[in-house]
């Protein structure tokens, strides 16, 4: 796996692969995604709730969304959808200006003779030249989209949509069935008792 020594040696980038464990591809593009937000859309990392991230999958690339924007589910403005895209929204509460990013196919999804040698390598067949070979041409793909900058990984749009709204706070009171504390909010109407998503299940 190729990331180049003018990312990884970045602190912001070491920050983030400490906080998720390990260096990976994953890491790196949500890595990529949160700096090209921030740079689109000039801010800084979000001290409170003045930034939002929206995530529509929950892989690696979701722990540098959430070092890099200070996005986080603790204070309500870290969004997950599980749509399984690698897709990220990006909003500026003190502007109303949002951007989503969605990632192209082509970084996923290799030309025919990478995309063959993957396919044998995660099935065990592959021999030693074909994993070099499979290293190689991984390699150069990679250091074009990364020498390319975002725009190559990413297809940009800005949004109109209105932002989620801020947190709110609310009381909790306890479900009708089991009889633990909920915010109230989240909260269900089930035949007429008040019970929490769990029990409704």
């Amino acid at each position: 796996m190729y990331i180049p020594e003018s990312i990884t040696s970045r602190s912001d980038y070491q920050e983030c692969a400490r906080f998720h464990g390990h260096t990976c591809m994953g890491l790196t593009i949500g890595y990529l995604a949160a700096r090209c937000a921030l740079e689109h859309l000039q801010v800084d990392r979000s001290i409170d709730e003045e930034l939002v991230a929206i995530v529509e999958n929950d892989a690696c690339c979701c722990d540098a969304v959430q070092v890099l924007t200070g996005c986080t589910f603790g204070k309500g403005n870290f969004f997950f959808k599980d749509h399984g895209k690698m897709a990220f929204t990006f909003g500026n509460r003190s502007t109303g200006k949002s951007i989503r990013l969605v990632l192209k196919q082509e970084v996923l999804d290799p030309p025919e003779e990478e995309s063959r040698l993957r396919t044998l390598i995660r099935s065990g067949e592959a021999s030693s030249d074909e994993i070099r070979r499979y290293e190689k041409l991984s390699e150069s793909r990679l250091k074009y989209l990364f020498a390319a900058g975002p725009g190559t990984f990413f297809d940009i749009q800005e949004l109109a949509d209105p932002l989620p709204p801020s947190a709110t706070i609310a009381p909790s009171i306890a479900c009708d069935s089991c009889g633990e504390m909920v915010m109230e909010t989240k909260l269900e109407n089930h035949h007429g008792r008040k019970v929490c998503r769990a029990c409704e299940l």
